[in-house]
């Protein structure tokens, strides 16, 4: 498979995982969006095959964890800070991250 099909895909792939990680939230979609866009626009210019390559892997990778580990929730209670997954966006048969966050 070609370079150029392989970063096609990517990119496709990862709007695609924005749109259903993301889905009805819209300020979150644009910048997603923007995101993606402007890291393939940043690179469109790289020739070295390794360095595409990385990218690639980069780039399947973070769909991988957008899909995996990003979860919408919803706020349920006025009266308190309650929220819950959306359970309309949760994805069937998908392990959802369950490593701790790292401290800075």
């Amino acid at each position: 498979m070609s370079t150029r099909v392989k970063v096609l895909r990517v990119f496709k792939s990862l709007h695609r995982t924005r749109m259903a990680v993301f889905k009805d939230d819209e300020r979150a979609l644009a910048a997603a969006k923007s995101k993606i866009n402007e890291e393939f626009r940043k690179n469109k210019n790289e020739s070295l095959e390794e360095n595409i390559e990385k990218m690639i892997k980069m780039g399947s990778d973070v769909e991988t964890v957008l899909r995996q580990c990003v979860l919408q929730v919803e706020h349920v209670s006025n009266d308190r800070l309650l929220l819950r997954p959306r359970k309309d966006l949760l994805l069937e048969n998908v392990p959802y991250c369950d490593q701790p966050r790292k401290k800075s």
